[in-house]
């Protein structure tokens, strides 16, 4: 284990809180540092429906000797917990014969206080059991595991073609496959415990008894709390994970790129202890015995928080942009199976201004590929289809702007409209056609009334 020799006692025992808590254990924490009486690391386990407190002595040296293994029964035979319990002793080296002979003896005679050993070779297979690699001294995350990057029944485009079918005028076989990259970002789903009591001379005047779990985005830089929606997501769909095989991913997307977790199991920990801390530090008043009301800041201190678990997994994060003439649209989001965040939409957007939105309506423009809003959408004029108002030629007749898809077509209707008889043209523009029948109408009646006719 020679990638440990440069660690500390602590940050050997910071390690082994990490191994524990990813075997499963319960409940795993540190005892005091400044009174240590033979114990490192506490934790619980459940054996038969019975909850059992396991005490683990850390021993990062070469050889570990038969006081150690006993040391830590009398430690065990004093610790105060309600139920069965055993002991463990790791090391990074080896144990003596008398220590191992001690340790067999005390489970042959069925003693109360079993104590089982792990030696160094016995950490790198646990290491290999739980996906974790040694490195540095420190545990690097390693995960094969990841939420599915897109539904399995359907094709990977399938989320781009039903963003599509909101997009008025344009049909599915006119939209060509998308370019789709699928980018494995790193997350880890951490659970923790908060137990903290604050009293004074009054009793009790405050109590915190929470159990906080969230997602975090765990690629290089600080660690970064997934928002709702991405958390919902990851949790929901955590039991349907799949082996995240890059080759077979290949196959169905254009490009894969998987990231690594940035930080260690340690220092996610340890972030999300001062995070917990921070979170749940508020200002109590309270009435004191001489009826003076005082306030004070209630922090939990970072024993009262205790993090249960770190679950890596990656989350899929699928990008695909599909070329329309003169655009490029993009639609990018998380993904899990057939559940999906959206992060971009750049379907439900009009090109030519601001306009977005699921709620808005948008029309396809085949002349240049656009789509835009109903603001940025007209009528061509000579083929009655619609055009944007980005790409088309215009002039006006009757009064009114008129929409071509190119010179073409403006020079066509120019001479279809001079071959018009009068009402015709007048028609191209039905509002002052309108008017003027109106103002006709009104210009008879005031001649009937005034008897001129």
């Amino acid at each position: 284990m020679a990638v440990l020799d440069d660690l500390s006692g602590f940050e050997f025992e910071d390690l082994m809180e990490d191994v524990f808590r990813n075997l499963g254990y319960e409940n795993v924490r540190q005892a005091e540092r400044t009174a240590d009486e033979g114990r490192d690391v506490l934790m619980e386990e459940v054996v038969d429906g019975t909850r059992r407190a396991i005490v683990v002595e850390c021993k990062h040296t070469g050889t570990v000797g038969r006081p150690v293994v006993q040391k830590l029964h009398s430690a065990i035979a004093t610790f105060d917990f309600d139920g069965p319990k055993r002991g463990m002793v790791v090391t990074t080296g080896r144990f003596t014969s008398p220590a191992e002979e001690y340790a067999d003896r005390l489970q042959r005679n069925d003693d109360p206080y079993p104590i089982e050993l792990i030696d160094g070779e016995d950490l790198r297979e646990i290491a290999d059991e739980i996906g974790l690699d040694l490195y540095n001294g420190r545990i690097e995350i390693l995960c094969d595991e990841t939420l599915r990057p897109h539904d399995p029944a359907t094709d990977v485009d399938a989320p781009v073609q039903e963003a599509f079918r909101d997009i008025e005028n344009i049909e599915a076989a006119d939209i060509p496959r998308p370019h789709a990259q699928v980018t494995f970002r790193p997350v880890v789903v951490i659970t923790a415990d908060t137990d903290a009591v604050f009293e004074t001379s009054v009793g009790v005047i405050h109590r915190i008894n929470d159990r906080t779990g969230f997602v975090v985005h765990a690629e290089r830089g600080h660690p970064q709390v997934a928002d709702e929606t991405v958390a919902t997501l990851v949790t929901e769909n955590l039991h349907a994970t799949v082996d995240l095989d890059v080759d077979q991913f290949g196959a169905t997307f254009d490009d894969v790129e998987e990231r690594r977790f940035g930080q260690t199991q340690t220092e996610y920990k340890e972030w999300a202890v001062d995070r917990l801390q921070d979170y749940h530090t508020t200002t109590v008043t309270y009435t004191g015995d001489n009826n003076v009301t005082y306030e004070k800041t209630c922090e939990p201190n970072r024993s009262d928080i205790s993090v249960q678990s770190i679950e890596p997994v990656y989350l899929p994060e699928v990008r695909q942009t599909t070329d329309l003439e003169e655009y490029t649209y993009s639609y990018e989001y998380y993904a899990a199976g057939p559940s999906r965040v959206t992060e971009e939409d750049g379907i439900h957007r009009c090109v030519h201004c601001d306009t977005r939105g699921v709620d808005e309506t948008y029309t396809y423009c085949p002349n240049c590929g656009a789509i835009a809003c109903d603001s940025h959408s007209k009528t061509e004029r000579l083929e009655g289809e619609p055009i944007c108002t980005g790409c088309a030629v215009t002039e006006r007749f009757a009064l009114k702007t008129k929409y071509f898809y190119d010179e073409q077509n403006l020079e066509a209707f120019r001479k279809e409209y001079a071959a018009m008889p009068i009402h015709e043209k007048a028609m191209e523009n039905k509002w002052l056609a309108s008017g003027s029948v109106v103002a006709t109408l009104l210009l008879i009646g005031l001649l009937v009334i005034g008897g001129i006719i």
